[in-house]
């Protein structure tokens, strides 16, 4: 079992930035890829970015390729969504989420999911 805090979300306006957070509880945290996912008022979620447990390279959804970096921190059992360059668009609210394959994008690839913390981008 594997449980997940968020935190990080805010208020932001258009252009700016936030970094959001996601504590995972456990020893096995190394064993998990571990992502983003954000959703919409109206609208399903989607994929944002994830970090396989493989070690191998990040990959993200093409709406924030170049705008967002996803790292994670095994010490910590940490991993973080740095977010630059903001739009409107972006508001959402933000999960967090724990699976164990590789390069997954859809929800069906991940097992564990966080409670989510709100993002709102202002233009």
């Amino acid at each position: 079992q594997v449980q997940l805090v968020e935190s990080g979300g805010g208020l932001v306006q258009a252009g700016g930035s936030l970094r959001l957070s996601c504590a995972a509880s456990g020893r096995t945290f190394t064993r998990y890829t571990m992502g983003w996912f954000r959703q919409a008022p109206g609208k399903e979620r989607e994929f944002v970015a994830a970090v396989p447990r493989s070690g191998g390279s990040t990959y993200y959804a093409d709406s924030v390729k170049g705008r967002f970096t996803i790292s994670r921190d095994n010490a910590k059992n940490t991993i973080y969504l740095q977010m630059n360059s903001l739009k409107p668009e972006d508001t959402a609210v933000y999960y967090c989420t724990a699976g164990t394959y590789d390069y997954g994008t859809s929800r069906s690839s991940y097992d564990y999911w966080g409670q989510g913390t709100q993002v709102t981008v202002s233009s």
